[in-house]
């Protein structure tokens, strides 16, 4: 009896000791890791990719701890700037204004090129004589919304300045809600604002995208102190994010229903349409130097002093292009005709 009850208490004796080290072993893997808080400006498809590379897995496998913090509109430089983020996904022309002040801010890469939304107008208006006096609604005056505006008008013939109202909603969020109670005549969307305003019969007048107006939008930006102090830490970083590019273009169901939770919604048709303007994404996530000078061109038009600089001011892409020379990008993509 007495051997019986010693073999019961040693087997409970390892089994606890062997809790203990895989315990151990879990917190000093996570103990091992980097720790890096990526920060993104709007939840949006656009800025969605930290986020799904880390609910993949991506960052954990490449040895990064990430927190992904929303820093909303133009909190997100100044975050950035003040330290409470490591890196951030937001607009050029968002971050250009702090990095010519604050010199440490830089882009290290972005995802769009080209201006990428949709200027959707009420079922009445069926051409652009009918929006001649009406008002288009945009974020903020002055703003990547404006201008995206301004491409599609001008695409229409109108001049902004003299043929229409613009109206500033503030917020992204809205822009739908004025457009369908008619608060607006016509606006700037992308998806899955899209799909409600397809299913509302709005009339999609200019999809910027067909137009391939060069104008640098999410961009990947940290600060050139961190580049300097631990490159290899976010060479770690660009490599999650390129797998997470991927995992767009050739895994769709995966994506979808990782967008689904950073978006909010399980709608299949909203998160198809989010799917398929994300899959567009270059696989090789550069900032365009063309597409960032037409940024600073537009900053120029309000401020002039913007019209000294030059995108190699604002851009370090040393780290991107060493994993690009590795064939680490052309590896994933091997076989693949969605990666070209």
């Amino acid at each position: 009896m007495r051997g019986g009850m010693l073999m019961h208490f040693l087997s409970k004796f390892v089994f606890v000791g062997l809790l203990l080290q895989v315990s151990w072993s879990v917190d000093g893997f996570a103990q091992g890791r980097d720790k890096l808080r990526f920060g993104y400006a709007a939840r949006a498809v656009a800025h969605s990719v930290p986020y799904v590379a880390k609910e993949a897995g991506f960052f954990a496998e490449d040895g990064i701890d990430a927190e992904i913090i929303h820093t909303a509109g133009s909190i997100a430089p100044m975050a950035l700037a003040a330290n409470e983020v490591d890196m951030t996904l937001m607009s050029a022309y968002l971050m250009i204004p702090v990095a010519s002040q604050n010199k440490d801010i830089v882009m290290l890469g972005g995802f769009s090129r080209y201006a990428t939304m949709v200027f959707v107008a009420r079922p009445e208006i069926k051409s652009a004589q009918d929006l001649k006096g009406k008002i288009v609604g945009i974020q903020r005056p002055g703003d990547a919304y404006e201008k995206s505006a301004r491409f599609a008008l001008k695409h229409l013939g109108l001049d902004a300045d003299k043929d229409i109202k613009m109206l500033a909603l503030g917020s992204n969020d809205v822009m739908f809600g004025a457009l369908q109670t008619g608060r607006v005549a016509a606006t700037v969307l992308s998806p899955p604002g899209t799909l409600f305003a397809r299913k509302a019969g709005m009339n999609f007048m200019v999809d910027l995208t067909d137009l391939k107006v060069e104008y640098q939008g999410s961009t990947i930006t940290s600060r050139r102190s961190l580049v300097q102090k631990n490159p290899a830490m976010l060479t770690r970083v660009l490599r999650a994010m390129v797998r997470g590019v991927h995992l767009f273009k050739t895994r769709k169901e995966d994506t979808m229903r990782i967008l689904g939770k950073f978006l909010g919604t399980q709608n299949r048709e909203g998160l198809e349409e989010s799917w398929e303007w994300a899959a567009k994404m270059p696989a090789k996530p550069y900032a365009v130097e063309s597409a960032v000078q037409a940024v600073i061109d537009h900053l120029a038009e309000s401020q002039p002093k913007f019209a000294h600089y030059k995108p190699t001011e604002f851009i370090d892409a040393r780290l991107l292009t060493e994993i690009d020379k590795s064939g680490f990008i052309d590896k994933l993509y091997a076989g693949s005709a969605k990666g070209k």
